[in-house]
């Protein structure tokens, strides 16, 4: 059920990688890792957001490097697009066994499994209450989870793109390699381009400043991150807020 304060956005993109329904360095679907995830994504929807989800696919099939192995490029990200439906599909059942009614929408038809992607269906489903996974990329090769992240949150209103990463922020260096690494609080797309800061591909960052649809980079793997953020918690790196 909703929280009785409101959350400081009415709908709202998230951005979440493949690797975080699989845990550190593993493949596949790990129980533990899509509980939390689940949770915490459960845990955001209460804050009465509305949250519709784009999900990777790495954990199970990485288009680029299936490319490298001699698969045909576009081939390669089809493959991955199919790998985001079943990793949508293992999230909605366990978003649906916490409470949460949720609906996976592909943009690949597959009637089967998933509702055909279409912008005013996926909104309908936010206005009434249901968390919305949207799953199969764009639906087309060539473009990342990332692009298509930015992509649909700017077709569905969405007033801010959340990306839960395993960092708390965007740093000018891997904090991982370096321990001198600094985060930025905010910083503007400009300076994402000028400092070729990794938050996301470029084509997102493009559509995202164009769209003006500003970015939150957070840490998805600590609980509670995420419905603090809905609450408008400072938590995390703002790309590209108004000033």
């Amino acid at each position: 059920m909703p929280t009785s304060a409101a959350p400081r956005w009415s709908r709202v993109l998230l951005k979440i990688s493949g690797e975080a329904l699989s845990g550190e360095g593993r493949t596949g679907i790990d129980g533990e890792p899509l509980h939390e995830v689940a949770r915490e994504i459960a845990a955001g929807a209460a804050t009465g957001a509305q949250i519709a989800i784009v999900n990777g696919g790495g954990n199970i099939v990485r288009g680029a490097q299936m490319a490298i192995k001699g698969i045909g490029r576009a081939t390669a990200d089809y493959m991955g697009m199919l790998a985001t439906v079943v990793n949508a599909l293992a999230l909605q059942d366990v978003l649906e066994s916490l409470g949460c009614p949720t609906r996976v929408l592909s943009a690949i038809e597959m009637r089967g499994v998933a509702e055909p992607y279409i912008r005013r269906r996926a909104t309908r489903h936010l206005e009434k209450g249901r968390i919305v996974i949207l799953a199969g990329g764009s639906g087309h090769p060539y473009f990342s989870t990332d692009t298509t992240a930015a992509l649909r949150g700017s077709e569905i209103g969405a007033q801010v793109l959340l990306k839960g990463t395993k960092v708390d922020g965007v740093y000018d260096k891997d904090p991982k390699r370096h321990a001198d690494a600094t985060r930025f609080e905010d910083v503007s797309f400009e300076e994402v381009y000028a400092r070729r800061l990794q938050v996301m591909d470029r084509t997102a960052i493009t559509m995202c400043q164009e769209n003006a649809l500003p970015i939150l980079v957070f840490d998805m793997g600590t609980a509670g991150n995420l419905g603090r953020v809905l609450r408008g918690e400072r938590i995390g790196t703002r790309v590209g807020f108004p000033a």
